[in-house]
């Protein structure tokens, strides 16, 4: 089918994520650019709801048929990227290119922050139990967390929320599709009953899950 055929080879070739949006524009830029190209005609009138359903037709292909690349939709757009079972192989093209790891610590004030965000510091801490300044400030400095206004409480502390980066580098497209998310996001946080200890010792060497290997 060509609108496959063209839509993997666009993407196979775009440096980025690809919105729907965007793609369609491609098509008319091209029927433009070629207008005695009767198959750039035909794409061009395509609707964004048809591109996405040959899109999601182009996922569930490479899918079945165990090709070495996948189709993903983030927040970003689509991408096309190396199934995960080969990521020894492709990361040997990028020896000095490895990524960082975030520790279990940091991981785990990630995860409080993309299930309750925007959330506070002090509220990280009520789940933590331990000071978080040092883990928060690795995750800011990653481009995982951003600062994402003030509360409205007395002192009106910094909230905190997920990036953009955050969605493209775990591969989903909204928060909402973390598992559990909506459970989570409803029970109760309590403001903490202690000081928070310093929890120096977990972020001296912080350590980033690695992200799927794109093509």
């Amino acid at each position: 089918m060509l609108v496959l055929q063209v839509l993997e080879s666009i993407l196979f070739a775009s440096p980025r994520p690809l919105p729907t949006k965007e793609i369609v524009g491609l098509f008319k830029s091209a029927a433009t650019d070629d207008s005695e190209n009767g198959d750039c005609a035909v794409l061009a009138g395509l609707k964004e709801g048809e591109v996405h359903v040959a899109l999601m037709a182009l996922k569930d292909r490479l899918a079945t048929e165990g090709r070495g690349m996948l189709l993903e939709e983030t927040a970003s757009g689509w991408q096309l990227v190396s199934a995960v079972q080969f990521g020894a192989w492709v990361r040997q093209l990028f020896p000095g290119d490895r990524p960082a790891r975030l520790s279990p610590a940091a991981l785990e004030t990630l995860a409080i922050v993309a299930y309750r965000q925007p959330i506070a510091r002090s509220e990280i801490e009520a789940v933590r139990g331990v000071a978080v300044d040092g883990i928060m400030q690795t995750l800011l400095e990653r481009g995982l967390v951003k600062i994402a206004g003030r509360s409205e409480v007395p002192g009106r502390p910094l909230l905190y929320g997920t990036t953009q980066y955050f969605l493209d580098h775990f591969g989903i497209r909204d928060v909402v599709e973390l598992p559990n998310a909506t459970e989570l996001r409803r029970v109760s946080l309590k403001p903490p009953t202690f000081t928070p200890v310093p929890e120096a010792a977990e972020f001296v060497t912080p350590e980033a899950v690695e992200p799927a290997a794109t093509a």
